[in-house]
């Protein structure tokens, strides 16, 4: 009786699949595990999460990792994904004109536009000049709007900013009410004298003067030069509660449109695109290419400058120089990137054109034979580099109830799209393309604006609600539900995320209809376009209609809607599409694993 352990060394996660082979050459499968995978795939740092994974492994059937007669590990194609993103243009709000704003607390309503004064300077103020008051923290709120209740009898007082959060407080002692905005953060940066104007909305609407170009001309007589070099300030704005834009002698708002620069396509024929053109014309270009030896990017550009980035991190890793690197696959994506204005009052950003890339980078070789001696050396059992690792997932795969020959697959990994058709020869075509759940987590972080990418794989993997009582919740889907027991009340008005056992509330201030909006669009543009361009490329004369059967496996196939977005897209082709269930128990789990252990039987006496 023999104990063999199939590895499989993913971008995300690193699988294990024990089986029990019988004198008479009979298999049977006794254990999996998984766990994170240590280090960058197929480098060395891979070992202690597979000693790990291995020890989980063989736990479960209470055996010693020793009693292993061998360790059978995938043949990684030499192949890394790694992912990038730069904005084409950026907006920069000079020293000169500033705003801020914060959208949850103003206090009031209305418009208005004066001259600052600082708090301490109004005695200075005279009597038939509007003013738009500057308060910061140093004071408190209830002197705030002694002293302004105070002048306010001889000067024309028309709006308040604020540093601290006590718009409501000082408005609650005001003789007269006057639109305020607080929380600016920066208020000391605000130039004393200046022409501003301030606008807070009603409750449960948005801005309207200061979010229009023409609104902020009106506010402070601007000429169209000026009206047409606030655009950014007013873009910037939309959707906001409050807002202030304070204007300055010299002020001007400069648009720097950086050098998106182009891609230059190594094939047969050289191609070159533009990344102005966009991701689906960049992808069609790619796409008409034929085989790809290289990709490159214009020097002193913001494509040059990624992709080079992407090669010589590349590099440091696999211990090569740049040059010997290449990249062979690219994923482009449009999107849009929060860029942060300077000048503003509040740390504002706003929401540029950018384009998210996914490069497949092809190295000399991956050290696996490198893993394969580490191994031994410290469990002192002997280790196979065995199978390619998208043929072990067809053959895993082929385990899933109700498959047969011919068969395709589609690996939905962290850092590539794999896909394979076996066909009942036993022939197997396969390919690799950059880009997976990585790229889609980037893409909702960006997005959103988070400052978490941790935040941003948990949108990625659960469904959303809105608290709205305590009592009961709302579904993205629309649905009621109705607790049994009353929740917390930390959880009340808040968005959260429905993990299977917990609810997570996102601190983020962004509606619920948003993020889902973003979430879904992120793994459309990843998962289903990667799919198509995938499965046709191995697909019998590059035709999809020539597939029957589609299983799909991997870590990004356990998500609660790609596959279904996947089985609706491929329904336009007559493609039974749906997601594995590796022996009938691992789910889209452990296919590559599965398959090594499973090409033993075949593969003869392969262990010393």
């Amino acid at each position: 009786m023999k104990l063999i352990a199939g590895v499989d060394i993913g971008n995300s996660t690193t699988e294990v699949c024990i089986s029990q082979i019988d004198s008479e050459g009979k298999m049977r499968f006794l254990s999996s595990s998984s766990r994170a995978t240590t280090g960058t795939k197929g480098t060395v740092a891979n070992t202690a999460g597979i000693i790990d994974a291995l020890g989980n492994a063989m736990e479960k059937i209470k055996k010693p990792v020793n009693e292993l007669s061998l360790i059978r590990i995938n043949e990684a194609a030499p192949v890394i994904g790694d992912t990038a993103m730069e904005t084409i243009t950026e907006t920069i709000i000079t020293e000169s004109s500033m705003i801020g704003h914060n959208p949850s607390t103003p206090a009031g309503a209305g418009q208005a536009a004066g001259m600052t004064i600082y708090l301490e300077h109004l005695s200075e103020g005279r009597e038939e000049t509007p003013y738009i008051v500057v308060a910061g923290s140093g004071t408190s709120y209830d002197e705030i709007a002694k002293t302004i209740n105070q002048h306010a009898k001889r000067l024309f007082i028309v709006g308040l900013i604020l540093q601290a959060d006590e718009g409501v407080l000082v408005e609650n002692r005001l003789d007269r009410k006057l639109p305020i905005v607080d929380e600016v953060k920066r208020i000391h940066d605000i130039p004393e004298w200046k022409e501003a104007a301030i606008e807070v909305a009603l409750a449960g609407q948005t801005i309207r003067m200061l979010s229009n170009p023409y609104g902020i001309a009106t506010l402070l007589k601007l000429n169209a030069e000026e009206t047409r070099a606030v655009t950014p300030i007013a873009k910037s704005l939309i959707g906001k509660r409050s807002a202030v834009v304070i204007k300055t002698p010299h002020g001007n708002v400069k648009e720097n449109i950086l050098p998106a620069g182009e891609i230059r396509i190594h094939a047969k024929e050289d191609c070159i695109v533009s990344i102005d053109a966009g991701a689906d014309k960049i992808m069609e270009v790619l796409a008409g290419a034929g085989e790809v030896q290289d990709i490159s990017g214009q020097k002193n550009t913001n494509i040059g400058n990624m992709l080079e980035k992407i090669r010589s991190g590349m590099g440091e890793l696999t211990k090569e120089q740049a040059g010997e690197i290449k990249i062979t696959d690219i994923l482009a994506v449009d999107t849009l990137a929060p860029v942060m204005i300077a000048g503003s009052l509040a740390g504002e950003t706003c929401m540029e054109k950018a384009v998210g890339v996914a490069a497949m980078v092809k190295t000399k070789q991956l050290p696996m034979e490198k893993i394969a001696e580490e191994l031994k050396k410290q469990l002192h059992i002997y280790v196979k580099v065995a199978g390619v690792e998208a043929v072990m997932a067809a053959l895993g795969a082929l385990t899933t109830p109700g498959t047969k020959l011919p068969l395709a697959i589609l690996d939905l990994g962290g850092g590539s799209t794999d896909a394979a058709i076996i066909h009942e020869d036993g022939n197997v075509a396969i390919t690799h393309k950059a880009g997976a759940g990585e790229l889609v987590s980037m893409l909702i972080q960006t997005e959103l604006g988070l400052s978490s990418r941790y935040i941003a794989e948990e949108i990625k993997k659960y469904p959303l609600a809105k608290i709205e009582s305590l009592y009961h919740m709302r579904l993205e889907s629309g649905a009621i539900h109705f607790f049994d027991e009353p929740v917390e009340p930390k959880y009340f008005g808040n968005v959260v995320l429905l993990k299977p056992d917990d609810m997570i509330i996102l601190e983020d201030d962004i509606p619920m209809e948003k993020i889902v909006f973003v979430r879904k669009e992120a793994k459309k543009k990843v998962f289903v376009k990667n799919a198509i361009r995938a499965l046709t490329e191995v697909a019998p004369e590059h035709n999809l209609r020539r597939i029957d059967h589609v299983v799909l496996v991997g870590g990004s196939a356990e998500d609660f809607e790609v596959p279904e977005m996947l089985m609706e897209e491929f329904a336009n082709y007559k493609i039974v599409c749906g997601r594995g269930n590796i022996r009938a128990s691992e789910g889209p789990r452990n296919a590559v694993a599965t398959g090594l252990v499973l090409s033993y039987i075949g593969a003869g006496n392969d262990h010393k």
